[in-house]
């Protein structure tokens, strides 16, 4: 049984792992070892925590999923939704951003996110829970990033 909670800064080195293990299959599809998720610092990583909407999915004692919110005017941006390899496809996911949703400040009236080109199952995700596609950003010769939006519901 997945539990959903807020992280705490002593969460972010077993976050950062999860974090590390969900993004090496990002990385491979891009052909890029260098893709922030990876070369983000536990420090880093702590002072977000400390200072983001930032969830966690654990079974039992163990994380296995997390999700950042942060508040941009009245939007939430979501970022750095990963799912340990052993549990993508099992709800993981979707709990997390269902959950961060949910935890959303109230002021927060529609969420944003954006993914790689090639990122079908994150992109499936992402339609499945609402979001619609806003724009393509093209940031390199191998990456284009979807832009996505979700209304707050009323």
């Amino acid at each position: 049984m997945i539990r959903i909670a807020r992280a705490e800064p002593c969460d972010a080195g077993e976050i950062l792992t999860v974090q590390r293990a969900a993004y090496v299959t990002e990385a491979q599809l891009y052909g890029d070892p260098f893709i922030a998720p990876l070369i983000e610092s536990l420090e880093r990583l702590r002072e977000v925590v400390a200072s983001a909407l930032v969830l966690k999915a654990l079974d039992g004692t163990r994380i296995v999923g997390a999700v950042r919110g942060q508040m941009q005017d009245r939007t939430c941006l979501v970022g750095r939704l990963v799912v340990a390899p052993d549990r993508q496809g099992r709800g993981v996911g979707t709990a997390l951003m269902t959950a961060l949703e949910a935890e959303a400040p109230p002021e927060a009236e529609e969420f944003s996110l954006f993914t790689g080109h090639l990122s079908e199952g994150n992109l499936r995700l992402y339609r499945r829970l609402g979001y619609r596609e806003t724009r393509r950003e093209r940031v390199h010769e191998h990456l284009n990033l979807v832009h996505l939006r979700k209304k707050r519901p009323t």
